[in-house]
Formats: structure tokens, sequence, C-alpha cells
């Protein structure tokens, strides 16, 4: 199976209106910056995004929003976009919030095979209304449901044809979680080499879960909010 493709254009072609789709990343380090240009120059409309954030207004996730394509939001964090925030309070934008360990977890239990699991997140908050509670040692739980996504989009610092993924440094966040939890994984990478060439014990993502794979350019690798000494 050749899960090579020439860039991400070729990579999200059959991403249509109407997808569910995970975005590796937190605010904006790691995330699938070609993917998403991608997604923005195709046009697709009615997108459900899953991811940590929505970054900044223009970049990342925030083109997206800014171009009206997305009908649904699920994050855990709205605060450095204010597209999103306007967007989230004119009702134009339908946004389920979800505490970070919850986001983290739905994406983990999908990769796993699992339906749902049970937390005490949220338990008597909004975040419980609508939901199954059960008491485990007298003791309150939520249930919720795994993520059913159809694409996951995640950037990786290397990785080989065979689709095998190393994540560099804090760009290992949600990166590794949301690759095993979709149906067709697709992988954009600074550095794409030949199988062999990874050290197995550095491998994050076995290529099993990746269907695409392709090499990025131009990565801009934004810091979100800059801080210096005088």
């Amino acid at each position: 199976m050749n899960k090579v493709f020439n860039n991400a254009a070729e990579a999200i072609a059959d991403i249509t209106d109407g997808s569910t789709l995970m975005l590796g990343g937190f605010g904006l380090c790691g995330i699938p910056e070609n993917c998403i240009a991608a997604l923005v120059a195709k046009g697709i409309k009615n997108l459900t995004c899953i991811s940590n954030n929505a970054g900044v207004d223009d970049f990342g996730i925030g083109l997206l929003l800014k171009q009206k394509q997305l009908k649904k939001m699920i994050a855990s964090y709205v605060g450095e976009n204010a597209e999103f925030e306007k967007q989230l309070l004119s009702g134009e934008l339908d946004v389920e919030l979800v505490p970070q360990g919850t986001l983290a977890t739905r994406c983990m239990a999908a990769g796993y095979g699992m339906p749902a699991f049970f937390t005490p997140a949220g338990v008597g908050t909004e975040v419980a209304e609508g939901k199954e509670t059960r008491e485990f040692e007298g003791k309150p739980y939520l249930m919720e449901y795994a993520f059913d996504a159809d694409f996951s989009l995640v950037k990786a610092w290397k990785g080989d044809t065979f689709g095998n993924l190393i994540y560099k440094e804090t760009a290992r966040n949600f990166n590794p979680l949301m690759a095993m939890a979709a149906k067709i994984t697709i992988a954009e990478v600074e550095e794409l080499v030949q199988p062999g060439e990874l050290n197995p014990g550095e491998i994050h993502t076995p290529g099993i879960y990746v269907q695409r794979i392709f090499k990025g350019k131009k990565y801009e690798k934004r810091i979100e909010q800059r801080t210096v000494r005088n």
C-alpha cells in the first residue's frame, strides 16, 4: 500500500462538505499548517472540527473560521481567537466545550476501540447536561462517548513512507492521540525518510495508524504569545 502523497491538496482531496475532522496541535504548536491551508483553498463547508483550541484569527484553524467553513467546533479552549468568540456568541457556530482531559480521553477511547468511558470531570456543571451519570463507590461519574471522526490531520517532525511518526518536543501534544482515532489519518511531516531510517525506539505513532503521509513545506511555526525580558 502506497501511503505517500505529493502534497496536502492531494492528501485531503476526498474530504467533502460535512466531514468531521480532528486537527492535532496545542495552541499554534504542532498544527497541520499545510492541511489547513489546503482545506481553505478547497473551500469545503459545514465541517465539524475537533481540536484543543481554534488557534488565532489569521492562522491555523482561525483561517477556516474566517471563511465560515466550520459548522461546529469541539474544543476545550476559546481564548485567543476573536472570530471564534464572535461566532460562538452570535450563534453562527455550534460549539461544544469539553474539559481538556475529557477531550484527550475521547480521542484515546476512539483509538482503543472503546465506545464510551466514565469520568468525574464536569459532574455538577453545564458539561453534565443531558449525559448519563453513574455512581462508583459512592462517587458520581459522567459517561462520555468516544469521538467518531472521518479524518485526523496531524503534524509530525519526521516520518517514513510506512507512516511511522516522530513528534518533536511539545508538538507531541494532541497529535499522537488524534493520529490513532479517526477512520483515515493524514500526516504531514517536516522530514520524510525511507523505512529503517527511524530509530524504532523513538517512534511515537506506529505506521499502522496512518493511511496517508506527505512532506510539508514552508512551516511558519508561529509563537502564539511571545514574551521576552527587557
